[in-house]
């Protein structure tokens, strides 16, 4: 078991029943860096934009957006990201479509926790590995922290510009549309010309090299290695 890895990562809980969140959150909470909680989908939604975890651990059945829609809207964000599914609920029919839209782990209820961080220690080295990227011109991109380096040198980036990054990275040498671009990174509608204004911005400030065009499409950055 790779304790300092595990204490590196942020988790993800998302669970109606209060009582259980509470009990796994004591039972895995000391392993990691932090475990957050949210009680249904829509809330699993907004506390994954605004914490970036690691992993989300989610259960299925839960009122308002279930476990699966809210794995499918974070998968449109990050499809690269570990989902674990613990459930009392062994519908054969809910199985395959968590296996369809990319559930990575499903425990049935009752599980032992033990179970549960020996899986996550396994996924723990690849998740490390996504951290840390070279690009063009000596800049690091840093996962965990949204931070670019230049020369390990800290570069300036506003909470978008860092999204933007992290959004292209996700996706490493794969063009991301424009429209999902701008969905991401902005609540009200955004022109075409907004974007590209950002991104010439952008540029300036870090490098017209890292951030390749293709044309009519959208974006890519292509890493040196990952």
């Amino acid at each position: 078991m790779d304790y300092n890895l595990l204490k590196t990562l942020k988790i993800l809980i998302v669970e109606d029943e209060d009582r259980l969140s509470k009990l796994l959150k004591d039972a895995i909470g000391e392993f990691f860096f932090s475990v957050i909680i949210a009680r249904d989908g829509n809330e699993g939604l907004k506390k994954f934009k605004a914490n970036k975890p690691d992993i989300v651990i989610t259960d299925i059945m839960m009122p308002n957006c279930d476990g699966l829609e809210m794995t499918q809207s974070i998968k449109d964000i990050d499809e690269l990201i570990p989902i674990i599914v613990l459930s009392a609920y062994s519908d054969k029919e809910k199985l395959l479509k968590a296996i369809d839209i990319g559930i990575n782990k499903y425990f049935i209820k009752p599980f032992d926790p033990d179970e549960l961080i020996e899986h996550i220690n396994k996924i723990a080295p690849n998740l490390n590995k996504r951290r840390k990227i070279k690009l063009k011109n000596s800049y690091t991109f840093d996962n965990n922290s949204r931070s670019l380096y230049k020369n390990d040198k800290l570069v300036n980036l506003t909470k978008r510009e860092k999204e933007f990054f992290y959004i292209l990275l996700k996706h490493s040498n794969e063009v991301v549309d424009s429209q999902k671009i701008k969905d991401i990174l902005w609540d009200d509608p955004v022109s075409d010309e907004r974007l590209r204004t950002f991104i010439k911005r952008l540029r300036l400030k870090t490098s017209k090299d890292i951030i390749e065009n293709a044309s009519g499409q959208g974006y890519l950055i292509s890493p040196l290695y990952i």
